[in-house]
């Protein structure tokens, strides 16, 4: 399936991150974010994010924003079921990622 922005151009998915499936959550870490309000808001708004900044940056930078979601996910997966370490990690990666998002609005012209 090929999505296309409000523009008409074809829009690139970033297929390395998908957000969590609840129904399919296996591990301590998965069960824990899909049983918690707060973290699948926190999940929800992390992803968003991804995909937004990695359709927006150029192919250097859309890298880079990729090697660090994988280090997210592991410092993710690190923390097991422990709640202030998941909402701790989550939001730090949200911060990165809006980060990008005020540096790509600061550019415009949107």
């Amino acid at each position: 399936m090929l999505a296309t922005s409000m523009l008409g151009m074809p829009v690139a998915f970033a297929a390395d991150y998908a957000p969590l499936d609840c129904a399919k959550a296996r591990s301590p870490v998965e069960r824990t974010i899909c049983g918690n309000y707060a973290l699948g808001q926190a999940e929800a708004r992390m992803a968003t994010l991804y995909e937004w900044t990695t359709q927006l940056v150029a192919m250097g930078q859309r890298g880079n924003i990729q090697d660090d979601q994988r280090a997210f996910i592991r410092a993710r997966e690190s923390c097991g079921p422990d709640l202030a370490c998941l909402l701790g990690t989550y939001d730090r990666r949200i911060d990165q990622l809006q980060m990008v998002m005020d540096s790509i609005k600061s550019k415009g012209p949107f």
